[in-house]
């Protein structure tokens, strides 16, 4: 019904600490799932560090990230298939990652509702 992506990013670019870099590469990563932005929302931290948040068509996108250690997380919440196919491999090359992992959670929304009338 819907699906969470996550994915883990090491050994990150330089990018991981520009907060126009990462908004352009998040635009090419929703563009990418066939999503359109609703809002958007970047926060820079002090001294380093960066939060993006981006309410989509399909759900929602986050980045967050760690230029300390190299380390971005993103996550991709989507009610369509389309968010899986290539887009690890996409995040990888944007943020210049060395290494990356995936996790895939599926979203049953549908069993909370069996015993219940809408």
């Amino acid at each position: 019904m819907a699906k969470q992506l996550v994915v883990d990013l090491y050994g990150c670019g330089e990018v991981i600490d520009d907060p126009e870099g990462i908004r352009e590469i998040a635009h090419k990563a929703i563009r990418f799932v066939g999503a359109e932005i609703v809002e958007e929302c970047i926060h820079e931290f002090e001294p380093i560090g960066v939060t993006y948040f981006a309410v989509i068509t399909t759900s929602h996108f986050s980045v967050h990230t760690w230029p300390e250690y190299g380390y971005a997380a993103v996550d991709i919440f989507s009610c369509t298939d389309t968010v899986l196919e290539g887009i690890s491999e996409m995040l990888q090359e944007l943020f210049e990652a060395k290494e990356v992992k995936t996790q895939l959670v599926e979203r049953d929304i549908s069993a909370g509702t069996k015993d219940r009338s809408i």
